[in-house]
Parts: C-alpha cells; structure tokens; sequence
C-alpha cells in the first residue's frame, strides 16, 4: 500500500519562478555572450533581450564547449509583444533607474516584471504584492518582535523587506499592482529611489543605521491603471519612474498560439493532456478580440463590455475547456464556450451581459449566415446566454 505520510515526502510545486523555470537558458545565455554587463547583472543587456524575446527561431552557438550545457540552443520567447518595448526596459534597468510597468489587466505585465527580474539578478523573488492593506513596513524594513523586547532594536532584530533585501545585494526588487497600495506607503519608495538609501533612525548612532543600495538595485513596479480602488501616484513618485504602457497582443496568430501554449501547460499541470480543437480556440480568441476592441475583425462594431477581455482570461477559458474535455468527456465542447463568456463578462457590470447578446446577434448571427459551421453552432447556443 503507497504510503500517505506527507511529511517526508518531496514537495511538488504548481509552477516554478522563472529562474528555476527557465534555468538552463539563463546558463547557457550567460555562457553565449561574455560581453560587458552592468554591476550586479548575470546576463549582458543583450542577452537579456534575447531571454525574453527569443532567439527568432535560430540555435544560438557557445563560444567554446561548456560540461554541462548544450552546444547549440534555441531561446523559445517568453512575452509576446514589441521587442522595442522590451529594449526600452532593459536600457531603464541598466540606468538603475525604476520601471513601471502600466495597461490593462491581463496583458502580461507581472510576467514581463518577473522574467526581467530573473535574467538580470538570477530571482524573481524579491516581490511586494501591493494592496490596499500593504503597509510601509513591506516596502522599508520592520521588527522581529520577540528579539526587539528582548534585546532592544539591534541589527539582528531588524526584519528585512524585499525592496531592502535587494538594496543589499544590488539586486532587483519587484512591487506588483503599486497603485493599490496606498499614497502614503508608495510614497516610502520615493526616497530609496533617490537617495539609494534607507535610514533606521531605530540604529540611530551605530553603522547600521543607513543601509546603501549595492551597484546594479532598481525597482520594476506594475501597475492596472483601469483598476477599482486604484491611489494616484505622487508626482514625486511618478518623477522616479519610466513608464512603459503593455499593451494587448496585436497579431491574433501570435494570441492564439499564446492562449494554446499556456492552456496547454495548464491542463498538463492538472494531469491531463490538453485536447481542445484549434477550431475551438480560434472562436475563442476571436470572440475575445472582437470584444476587447469594441470592433470585428470584419470591421463591424461591437459594444464594448466594461469588464476587459484580455489575454490571460482567454487562457483562463481555454484551460477550463481543457480540463472540461479531458476529465468529463461527452458532447461538443464547443457547447461550453457561451457558459465560460457570461462567466467572464459578467464579473464587473451587470449590463454586459446585454451587451454580450449583443455580441451573438451581431458578428455571431453575421458569420453564420455566411456560411460558417463553427459559428453556426454558436449561434444556436445562444439560449445557453440566458
């Protein structure tokens, strides 16, 4: 009989960070390309570039022979979007100064954070995770209280954030959703991003009492702009930045193939291959485009839900299906489709779901009378909308 004692047994992980993910292409980059690099940067700006946008489809080539790692490999890329943008970013973080990271839900811009964070300072893991209840102690330093009532403040009692933490080591500090935290606590970053140094008038007196940012420490903050509950960034703060707007993934091959890969990967995850019909998926992400944009891919307009349909519901939606098909066979799975929509579209303003019957009697009853036997059938189900 298999034994059940958990205690021993190895710890199994969702998902990996990108720098355990991704390890032997972070080795072999950093191997590939021996040029300059900034203070504290495992990987040149270059090869940082090629880490996230990919080698374009050619195996790249050591220089000389490595034990441990292949001779030749291909960079798969990793964020789909303008490799302009990606350039601006890595210049930002190479200047040491901050980069915030702004658009829709959805749009990638956590990934992108997380995987600049990994090739630059080999972790992602220095990460504060903005809300409305995010003190000041996350993003500056606090108190294990125990030592503190025991032996007063000392270096050993102080607590270290993330941002402090990589002000140590030179190393990059993370601040996702900064615009939910609030004005007060975002503006404790004002003067790390000035001065490069945080005071603990707590050690006033002793040389501990100012912590130095080491050669190669910045900030990627990201922020949804379009949120509820969002604070308005000081102009200060604002001033400490440069802003990069991430925007929706324009080409709709390069959406699918995306929605597919991380669909995929999801319902492999959950321990089932993934067996969604390409037909299916191209509905999918097509539905979602027309409605994100307010306008057809024919050039029909489209009323525009309040809530945003972006590409990381679409893998949502997708991997639902996956594992849908794979552990409850039966049926088109296309059927499926209408009920994972009103699901979407109806998380922040009642009246979308009007606006997505909107959406069927339109482009959906339009490509049906044309012909289409795809959206024939998602005509028809359009009573599962009710």
């Amino acid at each position: 009989m298999p034994s059940t004692d958990t205690a021993t047994a190895p710890t199994a992980r969702q998902t990996l960070p990108a720098e355990e993910r991704h390890a032997t292409e972070l080795a072999f980059l950093a191997a590939h390309d021996e040029g300059p690099r900034p203070p504290g940067w495992r990987l040149t700006p270059r090869a940082v570039i090629t880490f996230v946008c990919g080698s374009g489809g050619t195996s790249l080539q050591l220089p000389k022979p490595h034990e441990t790692l292949p001779d030749r490999l291909e960079i798969a890329p990793k964020f789909i979007g303008e490799r302009a943008l990606v350039e601006r970013c890595v210049v930002t973080l190479a200047g040491e100064r901050g980069l915030l990271l702004v658009g829709e839900p959805g749009t990638a811009k956590s990934m992108l954070s997380e995987l600049l964070a990994a090739a630059v300072c080999a972790t992602s893991a220095l990460t504060v995770q903005g809300t409305a209840g995010t003190t000041e102690d996350a993003l500056r330093y606090g108190w294990n209280y125990a030592l503190l009532l025991a032996q007063g403040p000392t270096p050993q009692a102080l607590v270290d954030s993330p941002v402090l933490s990589a002000m140590r080591t030179g190393r990059v500090a993370r601040v996702e959703e900064i615009t939910r935290c609030l004005p007060e606590v975002q503006d404790a970053l004002v003067s790390i991003l000035s001065d490069r140094r945080i005071s603990v008038p707590e050690l006033s007196g002793t040389d501990d009492a100012q912590v130095a940012a080491a050669p190669g420490f910045t900030v990627i903050a990201t922020a949804n702009l379009r949120d509820r509950g969002v604070s308005e960034m000081s102009a200060a703060l604002k001033r400490r930045f440069n802003f990069e707007t991430v925007h929706p993934i324009a080409d709709i091959d390069a959406e699918t193939t995306l929605v597919r890969r991380q669909a995929t990967a999801a319902v492999e995850r959950a321990g089932a291959a993934f067996a969604v019909d390409d037909a299916v998926l191209d509905v999918l992400v097509t539905v979602f485009r027309d409605l994100r944009a307010g306008r057809s891919t024919e050039g029909w307009d489209v009323e525009r839900p309040g809530t945003v349909m972006s590409t990381a519901e679409a893998v949502q939606v997708a991997t639902s299906l996956g594992v849908a098909t794979a552990y409850l066979p039966g049926g088109d799975v296309l059927d499926l489709v209408p009920g994972h929509l009103l699901g979407v579209v109806r998380k922040d303003d009642p009246a979308d779901h009007a606006r997505l019957l909107g959406y069927w009697d339109g482009p959906v009853r339009r490509r049906a009378e044309d012909g289409s036997p795809t959206w024939r059938r998602l005509w028809d189900l359009r009573e599962n909308l009710r």
